[in-house]
């Protein structure tokens, strides 16, 4: 949410990643040249722009995290360690964080030609060019940096004010106005990357140009190619700091549209693609099963979450099927009324819907009910999901027996959908609300898995409610207009839908709130979805209690000492999103069937951020198709020795208290 690295375009039920792809060690793993060296596969979204610090997005960030590197970086078991810091120190009341910097960390030219050494000054830099363009990131740092705010508020034009700061010209120190345990995850994001002042100021306004010189790069990849709905290519940067743990020389990948899904295991087959996302629902999918049935491997799911959005303040109507004001008033006033939206929620198979990416045999294993991932942290001996859960339940008796646990199937209930619905719509017609309620759907026609998506919810919901009542009115647009009106709209007023599911939301870093503040209307990095511009429309937030939400985020954000006690102020957030029904999760990225042979878990392992497997630094290939019982004992192997990992790594975090 892309995700916005983290606003997240949908691809209908997620393609494969480096993710996805990859899973623990094996002896015919590759560490570069030979057939093993090159990994080939497709992206589906180009980046707008490759300007790591102001913009948010997962198609920016996914490509920048394999061209540059911050302070720290994730390891396979999702540890944070050194990249271009060799060492840090963090002082006594958790305000202040000192970094220094490695001695080879060095800038480099697209053809690999070494530019400048990295300095702490560039840190400084990076942060000023985000806070003065106004960056889509600004709120992850805005409110944690001492004078951020104040600078980018305009009470202050100097920005030396601000607690980011060149010590020398290999220690940077930034300080915070609270602690934050998560503070160290942050420095995963583009925001908080360096920029050269030199080049920054040569470039202009076009820095970030999505050109293979638009950027300097100090990562483990040079960006060589770049060629706007056709390919997206990456060589090894032979000087890289880090050079002898980048396996892979070169990263081709190729566009696509969705519009034939075989051609994916197809390629496969024939040997050009590293790895395949299989579509079960496909033709030929039977004997693709019985040609690599013991090969076909599901990863876990991750920290991306889709969902779909009610826009409560539409004002573009290009595509509608609307043809009175009175329509568009109505459908209006129905979104504005939570047991309408209940309704659609609980009248919405995921599961149908799921299948069509999955396929029925495995539709169960990517849903996801929630916001925030169930396990993503831990409340005690609970996990984040069960204490929303129980939160939830106290909302009403049609939550009761809603569980926010991944991989589970709870919200559809046609019974619920009914009753919700009878309450609104007496509701609604005291009001003067003309039914049915027509609600506008965006849909990416060349996708054939979202076409298929949306019309399983056309069916779920029309079926349930009945077309007397609601329907969903779908409009197949080409990909420009589709995302350009959803994923990419930047104000509440270029989105053009009564309700879509084109986008979802990846974590910025380890706490709750990197999901649940992105909607406080205030400053919510994905509330413009819903109708609402940051600061602006509080009128209408305050009519769907979106007030009430931010004041119970700002409470569990201003809770810095009591860890517990702050997670469980978000897991009551958590619910209160959850009871509003503004928001329909639906599913998470991975877990979907897969043929690869990227050799599992070789890759970087993070929940959040720009540097884990979206990236291809550690990633090795092997010769075989990874079987699924290899994968299964891979994957047995490294949740036992992650959990070893993470325990030492937590110990390990006493050294750098000063």
């Amino acid at each position: 949410m892309n995700k916005k690295t983290k606003l997240l375009a949908l691809a209908g039920i997620t393609l494969v990643s480096a993710a996805t792809l990859a899973a623990c060690g094996s002896s015919q793993s590759s560490s570069g040249g030979g057939e093993n060296s090159t990994y080939t596969y497709v992206y589906t979204t180009d980046p707008a722009s490759l300007d790591y610090t102001v913009v948010n997005k997962s198609a920016t960030g996914d490509v920048v995290g394999n061209l540059v590197d911050g302070l720290l970086e994730n390891d396979e078991f999702g540890n944070i360690v050194p990249s271009l810091a060799e060492d840090w120190k963090v002082s006594e009341d958790a305000k202040t964080y000192t970094y220094t910097l490695r001695d080879d960390a060095k800038w480099f030219t697209s053809d690999g030609d070494e530019y400048a050494n990295v300095t702490a000054e560039d840190f400084v830099t990076g942060l000023k060019h985000a806070a003065d363009a106004k960056s889509e990131a600004l709120y992850l740092v805005q409110d944690s940096i001492v004078g951020l705010a104040e600078y980018v508020n305009g009470e202050s034009d100097d920005f030396s004010t601000v607690g980011v700061k060149a010590i020398d010209e290999k220690t940077v120190q930034y300080t915070l106005k609270q602690p934050e345990s998560f503070w160290n995850s942050k420095l995963t994001m583009g925001i908080l990357f360096p920029i050269n002042a030199e080049f920054l100021e040569s470039k202009g306004e076009d820095f970030g140009a999505p050109t293979p010189d638009g950027i300097l790069y100090s990562g483990p990849y040079l960006l060589s190619a770049l060629t706007t709905k056709s390919s997206l290519e990456y060589t090894k940067n032979p000087n890289y700091w880090d050079a002898d743990n980048v396996s892979i020389e070169n990263i081709k990948l190729t566009f696509y549209d969705g519009s034939d899904p075989e051609s994916l295991v197809n390629n496969f087959s024939d040997g050009v693609y590293t790895g395949a996302r299989l579509y079960p629902n496909t033709p030929s999918y039977d004997s693709v099963k019985e040609k690599y049935g013991d090969n076909i491997i599901y990863s876990p799911q991750n920290g991306a979450t889709y969902f779909g959005v009610f826009n409560l303040n539409r004002s573009a109507y290009e595509h509608t099927a609307k043809t009175t004001d009175a329509q568009k008033e109505s459908t209006q006033k129905a979104i504005y009324n939570k047991d309408f939206r209940q309704a659609i929620n609980f009248a919405f198979d995921r599961l149908g819907y799921a299948a069509q990416g999955n396929g029925e045999d495995a539709a169960d294993k990517v849903l996801r009910s929630s916001l925030t991932p169930d396990t993503f942290v831990s409340i005690g001996e609970d996990t984040f999901g069960s204490v929303a859960q129980k939160e939830l339940a106290t909302y009403g008796d049609e939550w009761k027996d809603v569980k926010l646990t991944d991989a589970e199937s709870t919200l559809y209930n046609p019974e619920k959908a009914k009753a919700e619905f009878a309450k609104a719509r007496a509701t609604l017609e005291a009001e003067g609300v003309e039914f049915p309620i027509h609600l506008d759907m965006p849909v990416y026609q060349s996708n054939e898995v979202l076409v298929q998506q949306a019309a399983s919810m056309k069916q779920s919901i029309e079926s349930v409610l009945g077309t007397d009542n609601v329907v969903l009115d779908l409009h197949q647009l080409d990909q420009d207009t589709y995302y350009n009106i959803t994923y990419f709209a930047e104000t509440p007023a270029q989105n053009d839908y009564d309700i879509s599911t084109a986008t979802g939301w990846g974590p910025d870093y380890q706490d709750p709130s990197t999901y649940l503040d992105i909607f406080n209307p205030s400053n919510g990095a994905a509330v413009h979805q819903i109708g609402i511009a940051p600061g602006e429309n509080q009128d209408i937030a305050q009519i769907v209690g979106l007030d009430k939400y931010e004041e119970m985020t700002q409470a569990a954000a201003a809770e810095n000492t009591d860890l517990k006690k702050r997670y469980e102020m978000y897991a009551k957030a958590e619910a209160w999103l959850a009871d509003s029904s503004l928001i329909l999760p639906t599913y998470s990225q991975g877990a979907s069937p897969t043929l690869t042979k990227a050799v599992p878990f070789s890759t970087a392992y993070s929940w959040s951020g720009i540097k884990g497997p979206e990236t291809f630094k550690y990633l090795n290939l092997q010769s075989d198709i990874v079987t699924t019982k290899d994968y299964e004992e891979a994957h047995n192997k490294w949740k036992k020795e992650k959990a070893e990992s993470n325990a030492k790594a937590q110990e390990d975090f006493a050294n750098h208290v000063e």
